[in-house]
């Protein structure tokens, strides 16, 4: 990139300001300034000598300080909003975003804000989308904001209970994926594609048994690289299993039939192995009697690894588990019971054992009266288990207790989620919603 000191006059709402080619080049090629360089990053000089932009000065001048210093600072006389919606049109919300914000690390996570629910007591599933917003799922609803809060129109599933919600991805950045119960005697339920700033429905995922189209109800999600969406799947004939769609089409592209004595169209958590081309379901405790964990491999359709507590003692821990997540690189499958104990299997050996960890103890064998919704999360490297009102992070080999994250109000955390750099964790009461994010780095 030239370096150049070439003075640059703007004249922005009536305000004239100045800068040099410098400054702008930092602002990057895809954004309004990188329009005025050419493929050499060589500044095209406007023969009038300034340039006119007919929007608001005084973000403008705060952007451009951005651009300068690499701080953000918003003057108490300027909305948030309105500096990013100026921040947007100048394509600076990239250096928006780390300069308030900075990489995720959960050892360094500050609370920044909690937004209160509609209704309490009611709160299903909350997913965070990549760009650092969220949904919320809650009883027939599920409500939608952006990486800014602002909240977009709600989708009403017409009294349909909502079981998960997921991000479709790159591919469609406001395509919302959200699975419902089926309504006996309506012939309605399944899954549907929204557009999460509008709230219109663009299409249904149909699941299809012998060659006709059946009424199901749909639980848990996951989606894989190569654009497959997979969702457990329980109907009232044979249509018990995981259902596998093509996210762009919505056609269905295969389905992994339950086997007898085995639990798989109940599925509590669906998880795409990237690295071994499987999917993690898991049907958990309380919603079965037994737990069952396993991988699936489509293009065998078989079981490739499977565990279940059927055989353990009446008052083991393993009897508890509440939450299973696959850990690629370890090789492992780390478990949640309900005292938030961490358990460990090894991939390698079918139907091995699970290894619980005492140090991840933290209850002390004191169950709080309300009940407790342990969650497991892995994000870079870092292992997040919420229990009652707070979350853990566990970090290195051995999964050492690291950090806690705490916020007493909304009750306990009934779900919680990781993406765009934030932590999102809904609380079971006041159906309130805390969003946790890591402080930038200090500039030298």
């Amino acid at each position: 990139m030239a370096v150049q000191r070439d003075r640059v006059r703007f004249n922005v709402g009536g305000k004239i300001f100045e800068t040099t080619a410098t400054t702008l080049a930092i602002a990057g090629r895809e954004s309004y300034f990188g329009a005025m360089f050419d493929e050499n990053w060589d500044l095209q000089i406007n023969p009038a000598g300034e340039h006119f932009i007919d929007r608001n000065p005084d973000c403008f001048s705060i952007l451009l300080d951005l651009l300068r210093t690499g701080e953000l600072y918003i003057p108490p006389n300027v909305p948030e909003k309105l500096l990013y919606r100026e921040a947007l049109f100048y394509g600076l919300m990239d250096h928006v975003r780390s300069a308030k914000w900075g990489q995720f690390d959960g050892n360094r996570l500050q609370p920044s804000k909690s937004v209160t629910g509609r209704a309490p007591g009611d709160g299903t599933a909350i997913r965070a989308s990549s760009d650092g917003g969220c949904c919320v799922a809650h009883g027939s609803m599920v409500h939608i904001y952006d990486w800014m809060l602002e909240e977009h129109p709600p989708i009403n599933l017409d009294y349909q209970r909502v079981n998960d919600a997921g991000w479709v991805g790159p591919v469609d950045p406001t395509g919302l994926v959200i699975s419902t119960c089926e309504r006996l005697g309506r012939g309605q339920g399944g899954m549907g594609l929204f557009n999460s700033t509008t709230g219109e429905l663009r299409y249904k995922f149909n699941v299809t048994h012998e060659g006709v189209a059946k009424s199901y109800t749909a639980g848990a999600l996951s989606f894989s690289d190569d654009y497959k969406l997979f969702s457990s799947c329980k109907g009232r004939s044979n249509e018990y299993g995981i259902g596998v769609w093509d996210q762009t089409t919505g056609q269905q592209v295969d389905f992994f039939y339950e086997p007898q004595g085995w639990s798989l169209g109940d599925a509590d958590k669906l998880q795409w192995l990237n690295g071994s081309n499987c999917l993690l379901v898991a049907t958990l405790f309380p919603r079965k009697d037994n737990c069952y964990i396993s991988l699936l491999d489509f293009r065998s359709k078989s079981m490739v690894w499977s565990w279940s507590d059927m055989w353990s003692p009446a008052n083991s821990d393993d009897r508890r588990v509440r939450d299973a997540i696959a850990m690629e690189e370890n090789s492992s499958i780390c478990v949640v019971n309900e005292f938030e104990d961490l358990g460990f299997m090894d991939l390698r050996r079918d139907s091995g054992s699970v290894r619980w960890s005492s140090r991840s103890r933290l209850m002390k064998g004191k169950m709080p009266d309300e009940p407790c919704y342990p969650k497991l999360a892995l994000h870079d490297g870092q292992l997040f288990s919420s229990m009652n009102d707070c979350i853990s992070v566990f970090c290195g080999s051995d999964w050492v207790l690291t950090s806690r994250l705490r916020r007493s109000f909304g009750g306990s955390i009934c779900d919680f989620s990781i993406g765009g750099d934030r932590l999102f964790a809904l609380h079971s009461e006041e159906n309130v919603f805390d969003i946790w994010e890591t402080p930038p780095p200090p500039i030298v």
